[in-house]
């Protein structure tokens, strides 16, 4: 079980000047990741970079709100609303709805991935092989194999091996999982 503060890691400036990312987790670290979750502070209007082979999941975490306008449909984001997935090559252009906000992305490619909504008090058991809770307010984590954790507001607890359990979090959070994709060997 590892616990990953946002707020204590360095946030690195975009090229383009309009927001800083901080990468939470890389597996495996580097630039050649299959995973990875990262927390970006977006303070004005600006194109997405652009991630062609990688599934994208974003959830806004603090802020009033971003609109991302894809080629063919615009989507609004706000705290609170479910996470959105979309194809990392699509790139939208993201305008925010009043102010600087902060997101909280999944990306990977291969494998199997997916962010959903942690309601306080409600059981989730993880399907992938890896499973993470970032906490949107402090709260306490809880696995049913008794195992438990306060978690500061911004914290990515991370587990490399899911456990066959349901875990809670008592507060508002997002629950993250990954499998690696299955490499094909010759039999």
């Amino acid at each position: 079980m590892e616990l990953i503060h946002a707020d204590r890691i360095a946030p690195t400036a975009w090229k383009n000047g309009g927001g800083s990312t901080r990468t939470l987790l890389a597996l495996p670290a580097g630039d050649d990741w299959q995973l990875r979750i990262s927390m970006a502070d977006v303070a004005r209007d600006g194109p997405f970079s652009p991630y062609p082979g990688v599934e994208r999941w974003l959830a806004l975490v603090d802020g009033q709100g971003m609109a991302l306008e894809f080629e063919h449909q615009a989507v609004t984001l706000r705290p609170g609303d479910p996470p959105l997935l979309f194809d990392g090559a699509a790139a939208p252009h993201g305008r925010l709805l009043d102010g600087a906000t902060r997101d909280l992305n999944l990306m990977h490619r291969g494998g199997q991935a997916a962010m959903r909504q942690a309601l306080p008090g409600a059981p989730w058991r993880a399907r992938q092989r890896c499973c993470g809770l970032f906490a949107l307010a402090a709260g306490r984590w809880s696995c049913a194999d008794g195992r438990q954790a306060a978690l500061p507001a911004h914290t990515l607890l991370w587990l490399a091996m899911a456990p066959q359990a349901y875990m809670v979090f008592d507060q508002p959070g997002l629950w993250l999982e990954f499998s690696p994709p299955v490499s094909s060997g010759n039999s």
